[in-house]
């Protein structure tokens, strides 16, 4: 298992993986080494077939206070040298110069988290501001901390939202609500950021990441880790999809191969009174999107 400077990740009998921002002295602010090594837990290690599900949280009082804003020259790793155009942009994102002195590194963080075919739950233990509110909006859903506080604070520093949020924000709250959200630039209080839909529920302090790892646990024990992945692939997707049809020709893919495997299973099992031994993984699958 990797060492982190910034992070400590931990996985549980059951495959929970606790992942920790762990920068507690600077309230866990998020700087270009918590980017990259977000980066590599969500793009190799939470895809390792022990890993059912992942909880973050951060250590200390805060989840994360945004990005550092303490580091000499660009603080947010750009190279102000380039002046890319849209269409050269679009054309090699992913090539250098642009990959690492244009690309938004939030972004590529939130890229990740997205990609990843499990449950991933934020545990929203204190202040979370800028990329430390939007690297949540990627995971399937935030439990807070009453002690949360939530803020979209671009406005305040003349940048815009980024890590994606653009696209996340609105269909977790709605246009109008993000769109106050952000333009107004406040920091949400707890309770705030429940009333808005931000998160599914409010703990208190000492509670909320063992309540976030037993929702974790509730999601993966027993079940199906193909069928779980593709669920989550085809909600994100068919969600934002141009018509109904495509979603069924998704769903009738996916349908048809987990019916002949674990779904073999969890029918017999019904049949016979017990409990299912699923032996699929989320590594392997099937192809069911054009």
């Amino acid at each position: 298992m990797t060492d982190y400077d910034t992070l400590d990740w931990r996985i549980d009998d059951d495959g929970i993986a606790l992942l920790t921002l762990d920068r507690p002295d600077a309230l866990n602010a998020f700087d270009l080494s918590m980017a990259n090594e977000l980066e590599h837990v969500f793009g190799v290690e939470a895809r390792r077939d022990d890993v059912r599900a992942v909880v973050v949280t951060g250590a200390g009082r805060a989840f994360c206070a945004g990005m550092d804003l303490s580091a000499e020259g660009n603080v947010f790793g750009l190279d102000e040298s380039l002046m890319p155009s849209v269409e050269d942009f679009r054309a090699s994102y992913d090539q250098p110069p642009y990959a690492s002195g244009v690309r938004d590194t939030g972004g590529k963080v939130t890229l990740a988290i997205h990609a990843l075919p499990k449950p991933v739950i934020a545990a929203i233990n204190g202040p979370a501001v800028g990329i430390g509110a939007t690297m949540t909006l990627a995971m399937d859903m935030r439990l807070a901390s009453t002690r949360a506080r939530i803020g979209f604070v671009f406005g305040r520093l003349g940048i815009v939202p980024e890590a994606c949020s653009s696209w996340f924000l609105p269909r977790i709250v709605g246009i109008q609500q993000a769109l106050e959200w952000v333009y107004s630039a406040e920091v949400l209080s707890a309770e705030q950021a429940l009333a808005g839909r931000l998160v599914r529920s409010l703990h208190e302090p000492d509670d909320l990441v063992d309540a976030a790892t037993e929702l974790a646990r509730s999601f993966v024990v027993g079940r199906s880790a193909v069928a779980t992945g593709l669920t989550k692939q085809l909600l994100y997707r068919n969600s934002a999809a141009a018509e109904p049809l495509e979603a069924h020709l998704t769903d009738s893919l996916a349908m048809y191969y987990t019916s002949i495997a674990d779904g073999k299973e969890g029918v017999a099992a019904f049949r016979d009174k017990r409990s299912p031994r699923f032996d699929g993984v989320a590594s392997d699958l099937p192809d069911v999107f054009p």
